[in-house]
């Protein structure tokens, strides 16, 4: 049987995969499982504007409720505003309701444990658990959870993003594509406190449009509308800002390895980076690898998913980490990534050196990447082939310390990728191709 939770909470076409009744048994198992000690039980529940949110949402607290948990409702808030005001009420655990950049028809739950921190492996495995046993004795009477609205969450997560701003962005005139998302009220009023001239763009959410042809899924839209306002930035979040994306004042995407990049050297220049490292994935270019390297920043790689990058920052106490797609967290500052928080350290940047984003991002050289999708039969079993080895040896013995290879199976399909990147596109080409028909000669 399939796994519940994925690499990011339960996710689905709501109403189909994932329903009431699972939003609900879900809801009951994590309220089951949670500490018992306390005598006033209460979990936060947060959603992104998505229609099924309000059906699921419902569903949430029912269960909740049902186990004698107090429901504390915040509304339709970014993801990382649900973590925060999980440790900032000092609730036993948060429930966010999205399915973050997935269109609209898809919904998820995702759960925070004390502190607002994701939850691991094990615990996952223990609700699911929970859920296939069903309840047992519920509560009756003053036993059953209340349900109650946060009226100040908002002032809270913005009143906490503010202490991310180092510098006033006065001056600066950014344009923020909120993708009809969780953030279309919270990213504008946080950049104009932090100063800034702002223009807001796919901030009227419906309901229907999340992520609709907008947001940090599709950068177009926001690179037109900052050449047409002339603007010196454009930030592009995703349906629950967890994500940001960025546009210098020509359009040119700013991607999360450049962000990264931009991050790291002022928070090392500021004695903010801890262990002068920096925490992304592998799938994070080779050009943001030599671009720290040349600063004297240390690069810890972990597998795809922001929750990998979290275990690590946790792990090795660092500072700040991320991926390519705009998931980035500096943990003295979220539990979660955060996107208005990236982009209003962007600006702070920005503000403190007089420098455009794109001179900022200068560092960050992206090199070419050629990706090759081989069908096989076992993708287990591929990479450990003597031959494909052998193959594997000899690119890294070409592409030297300016280039790599990288070996992955896809997680859904029969299929190894072959990513190779170097310093010029014919040789990322070349080696990838060799090795793609060693992986292929297998079959």
């Amino acid at each position: 049987m399939a796994r519940l939770f994925g690499t990011d909470g339960v996710r689905g076409v709501a109403n189909q995969d994932l329903t009431a009744e699972l939003a609900l048994a879900l809801a009951s198992a994590a309220a089951r499982l949670g500490t018992s000690h306390r005598t006033h039980r209460v979990a936060v529940v947060g959603r992104d504007p998505r229609a099924s949110g309000e059906m699921l949402e419902a569903a949430v607290i029912a269960g909740l409720t049902s186990e004698g948990v107090d429901a504390l409702r915040v509304g339709v808030l970014p993801t990382p505003a649900v973590a925060y005001l999980t440790a900032s009420y000092d609730a036993e655990f948060g429930v966010m309701i999205s399915a973050s950049h997935n269109p609209m028809p898809d919904n998820g739950i995702k759960i925070f444990g004390p502190g607002g921190h994701k939850l691991d492996d094990a615990t996952e495995d223990r609700i699911e658990d929970l859920v296939n046993t069903g309840p047992t004795t519920r509560p009756v009477g003053a036993g059953i959870g209340r349900v109650r609205d946060a009226a100040d969450a908002l002032d809270r997560y913005l009143g906490h993003v503010r202490t991310a701003v180092t510098a006033p962005a006065r001056g600066l005139t950014v344009v923020v594509d909120c993708a009809h998302g969780a953030a279309s009220i919270a990213a504008p009023l946080a950049y104009r406190a932090a100063g800034a001239n702002v223009i807001a763009i796919n901030a009227e959410p419906n309901g229907l449009n999340i992520n609709d042809r907008c947001g940090s899924t599709h950068l177009d839209v926001l690179q037109q509308a900052v050449r047409a306002h002339g603007a010196d930035l454009g930030l592009a979040l995703d349906g629950d800002a967890d994500r940001c994306l960025a546009v210098d004042a020509d359009g040119e995407i700013i991607d999360g390895d450049a962000i990264m990049v931009v991050l790291a050297l002022a928070m090392r220049e500021a004695g903010e980076l801890a262990s002068d490292t920096l925490v992304t994935t592998v799938m994070s270019n080779m050009g943001l690898h030599l671009a720290m390297r040349g600063a004297g920043i240390e690069v810890h790689t972990t597998s795809v998913g922001d929750r990998y990058v979290l275990e690590e920052l946790r792990a090795g106490e660092f500072s700040l980490g991320g991926e390519q797609s705009g998931h980035i967290v500096i943990p003295s500052f979220g539990t979660t990534g955060d996107g208005i928080v990236t982009g209003l350290r962007l600006m702070s940047r920005m503000a403190q050196t007089g420098a455009t984003l794109a001179e900022l991002a200068r560092p960050m050289q992206t090199l070419p990447q050629v990706l090759i999708n081989v069908a096989v039969n076992d993708k287990a079993t591929v990479a450990q082939a003597p031959s494909v080895r052998s193959a594997v040896a000899e690119a890294e013995q070409t592409l030297g310390d300016s280039g790599r290879i990288l070996l992955r199976p896809s997680g859904t399909e029969q299929v190894v990728r072959v990513m190779v990147e170097a310093t010029d596109e014919d040789t990322a080409r070349i080696v990838a191709s060799k090795v793609a028909e060693s992986v292929s000669e297998q079959d």
